[in-house]
């Protein structure tokens, strides 16, 4: 709960304080108009989240969090997956920022080297068009370059990986629902055995921007030289079906792109996205 508060205040102020100061109440009026008892709360970082047990007995996970527009855009995702490769999602209140989602059970995480489970999930996401959906264009996210005036992140790498962007946007054959944080720990067993994504940022575009954010991932705080170690092996089986030079120009965007929205938080270049993008930098065309 204390980094819960830490990141609600620096992110929203005001608005975050209050919605702490409601959040029990809040919690209590959504479990009654949603009929569920609420169990124990999970590991929170910008949402509270609590496993959840509906009126037959189900399983759910209950997400609340400011209602700034952020979970409306989780909602739609899920709602657009429809259960291909996701969870799903029971019930939105978006006024109250608010989801009920399917809990994935038994909800074991993927291991860090299953690569190839976590590539097959995401080709099973990228199977939904976005044409229908009120979600975002993956373009918004060129904010993140723009931003960055000057810090620990070498001028050159920001450039290039902002030039990147736009080619890989531009020079796109297709265009698909992305989860946006397509990680190891993002993708759980659930229903009938299979793997479900959980927790999607929902953007719309070039489906390789999903497999950029598997090289650096999970958990980039960790900067142990053996995960580095396997990034030639995720480019290989992204390769499969994607073009390799796609596959590393992706993966050298988002770990620059990633190490800047640390450094706007944070004001440090700390994590191993900024590793991957230093190892991928060579391999660029």
């Amino acid at each position: 709960m204390r980094t819960l508060t830490r990141n609600v205040v620096e992110n929203w102020g005001a608005d975050g304080e209050r919605w702490l100061a409601d959040l029990p109440a809040l919690i209590a009026e959504v479990a009654a108009e949603w009929g569920v008892r609420v169990l124990r709360t999970y590991p929170m970082t910008f949402h509270w989240v609590a496993e959840a047990e509906r009126a037959d007995g189900t399983g759910a996970v209950l997400k609340l969090g400011v209602p700034d527009g952020h979970l409306d855009t989780e909602a739609e995702a899920l709602r657009v997956f429809d259960g291909e490769g996701a969870v799903w999602l029971l019930a939105e209140n978006a006024a109250k920022g608010a989801l009920l989602i399917e809990r994935a059970e038994p909800g074991t995480p993927l291991t860090v080297d299953d690569e190839a489970t976590l590539v097959e999930v995401g080709r099973r996401l990228h199977r939904v068009r976005g044409k229908n959906s009120d979600l975002p264009h993956l373009r918004n996210l060129r904010g993140g370059f723009e931003r960055y005036r000057e810090g620990p992140i070498p001028r050159r790498m920001v450039d290039r990986a902002a030039e990147l962007f736009d080619d890989l946007c531009d020079s796109a054959t297709r265009e698909t629902v992305l989860h946006g944080d397509l990680h190891h720990g993002n993708v759980l067993r659930g229903r009938d055995g299979e793997w479900l994504a959980i927790d999607p940022h929902g953007w719309v575009g070039d489906p390789g921007y999903d497999g950029g954010a598997m090289l650096y991932n999970p958990d980039p705080e960790r900067r142990d030289p053996e995960l580095l170690e396997l990034v030639p092996r995720r480019i290989e089986m992204l390769a499969a079906y994607e073009k390799k030079e796609r596959v590393i120009a992706w993966g050298y965007v988002m770990g620059v792109l990633s190490e800047l929205w640390t450094v706007e938080s944070s004001g440090q270049a700390r994590t191993r996205a900024l590793d991957v993008a230093r190892f991928l930098e060579p391999m660029l065309d």
